[in-house]
């Protein structure tokens, strides 16, 4: 008779690898790192079925300090490497961990592509809108006239907006959430892990060095006036419930619920793209709120299960062949 062996459900400790974490003291990365594995156990799997991708940049410490399989890649190239490693196995649960230079400067074609081939990839990319390891240049995510030692009468370039940008790409999966809103980073990083296809968290991460207090007003004193939390099929009401939000056409407006009652707001729905793209280009209106939470969410057929189909109906008209037909198949040379 086999023995049937229990095994211990998986705690945070099991998560937490034997590397001394080396990020500067207050940094919003060593949050996100005990939200990630305080929830890796909650979703039921072996370690051994998580892999954590890097590139390069303070964010992409982030294998190391992880008790699962890892890899930290080379600049910009964490996504290739992710899909090559999901693709090879489909089984496994692959997340990306990337910064805002990292994905959207020299990784930016490989950011646009994985989220277009909809390829079944966990991808947090922490905003903290400056080069952090390379102590303190403006970014791709940077605003308008901040000046760093890379631009010191101010940059001139317009940032880009990552939800926008991966809604241009097709994602189907886009959210967003704050380093210190430790129960609302949580549950976007369980939805992302239960949607099947790319999902994208944009995780603001405040960099205490280089841009210490760039999102103050969304974890500070008064967050409430500035934040409004998405969530689906609810009229969109903010400011401890004494503000609204609705639609001047195609505008969005902010409204006292003296004056409008729920049935006049604007009620959110993830599945909407119109209203996605809306959301996700209001955050450089000031007099609006800024949108946490999933901006967007549906579901499409993933590029690896079309892959693994691809295969399965090649093999069943032609056959498994052999690497040595294939080798010497179509035009061939003889070196003498």
């Amino acid at each position: 008779m086999t023995q049937k062996i229990e095994i211990a459900p998986l705690t945070k400790k099991d998560f937490v690898s034997d590397q001394a974490v080396r990020w500067c003291p207050g940094c919003g990365d060593y949050a996100i790192l005990a939200q990630t594995q305080k929830n890796m156990p909650t979703f039921g799997r072996k370690k051994e079925d998580f892999v954590f991708i890097s590139g390069i940049g303070c964010s992409s410490r982030f294998p190391y300090y992880m008790n699962t399989y890892g890899f930290h890649s080379i600049h910009g190239r964490a996504l290739p490497i992710a899909s090559g490693v999901k693709l090879a196995n489909p089984n496994l649960s692959v997340w990306v961990v990337t910064g805002d230079g990292d994905a959207l400067s020299i990784g930016g074609n490989h950011f646009l592509h994985a989220l277009r081939r909809n390829m079944d990839l966990n991808i947090l990319l922490f905003n903290n809108r400056i080069y952090g390891l390379t102590k303190g240049q403006y970014s791709p995510t940077s605003e308008v006239g901040k000046v760093t030692k890379a631009s010191p009468f101010g940059s001139i370039d317009y940032p880009l907006n990552p939800p926008a940008v991966a809604l241009g790409s097709q994602a189907t999966f886009v959210a967003r959430t704050i380093d210190r809103w430790q129960p609302h980073l949580a549950s976007m990083m369980e939805r992302a892990y239960a949607h099947s296809g790319s999902s994208f968290i944009e995780v603001y991460q405040n960099c205490l060095i280089f841009n210490d207090g760039a999102f103050e007003s969304y974890t500070g004193a008064h967050k409430f006036e500035n934040v409004i939390e998405l969530k689906h099929g609810e009229p969109m009401i903010f400011g401890k419930n004494s503000k609204g939000i609705k639609l001047d056409g195609f505008t969005p407006i902010v409204v006292s619920m003296d004056e409008y009652s729920a049935d006049d707001l604007l009620i959110h729905d993830e599945t909407n793209l119109d209203l996605a793209n809306i959301i996700s280009n209001w955050t450089s209106n000031p007099v609006l709120p800024e949108p946490i939470g999933v901006i967007y969410a549906v579901d499409k057929p993933t590029y690896n299960e079309k892959v693994d189909e691809q295969i399965d109906l090649t093999i069943q008209n032609l056959g498994r062949g052999k690497l040595e037909t294939l080798l010497n198949s179509g035009d061939t040379w003889v070196v003498e």
